[in-house]
């Protein structure tokens, strides 16, 4: 299409018609930054923030458990669940994670207890011996595996004896006395006026 042809093409549009697309379009761009501002889209990718991962109730007990478990103190959620050899892998990682997670939980399908996915399960593996060479490889010579060689039986994914230690189990919240009220649960993103007008 050249030029002459472009612009007859676009006299014969309406001045109707363009009010009426630049109004849809106008609606579809406000709801999308809208929906972002809903979900914190924000908070996931711009920070590595362990409060952020509780914007979805889901996660409470899990950030209550790794906030009372040993990892609490030195690694966020970013530095065990997400890759770190590139950032580009890195954020691409986080975006199809993040959306899958949005998915669960906008069609409501997630699991009542969730469990790392192989994806997951392989970066998580993967940081657990980024962070713990010199311990597997000088002080108790287990050597480095990865996730897929334990799948196939030759030799032990870290959670098969350290199930309890990033999240200190579920039962870290009993021995933890009110430990999901001391979760930074977010701010309603529903601004006071609309839920006076639905008479919350």
């Amino acid at each position: 299409m050249n030029l002459s042809s472009l612009h007859k093409w676009t006299e014969r549009i309406t001045y109707r018609q363009k009010v009426v697309g630049l109004t849809t379009g106008g609606i579809i761009v406000g709801l999308a930054l809208l929906f972002a501002y809903t979900l914190r889209l924000h908070t996931y990718i711009i920070g590595d923030d362990p409060a952020a991962c509780v914007n979805c109730h889901i996660m409470t007990p899990y950030y209550a458990t790794w906030a009372h478990s040993s990892h609490g103190r030195d690694a966020t959620c970013n530095d065990c669940h997400v890759p770190h050899q590139n950032i580009a892998k890195k954020y691409f990682f986080k975006g199809m994670d993040g959306m899958k997670h949005v998915a669960y939980f906008v069609t409501n399908s997630e699991r009542q207890a969730i469990m790392a996915e192989e994806s997951s399960a392989n970066v998580i593996m993967d940081n657990c011996i980024r962070c713990h060479t010199q311990l597997n490889q000088e002080f108790v010579k287990t050597g480095r595996i990865n996730y897929m060689m334990a799948k196939r039986g030759e030799g032990l994914a870290c959670w098969d004896c350290h199930r309890d230690v990033p999240h200190g189990g579920m039962n870290g919240l009993a021995k933890t006395p009110n430990a999901e009220s001391q979760v930074p649960l977010p701010p309603n993103p529903v601004p006071e006026w609309l839920q006076k007008a639905l008479g919350r």
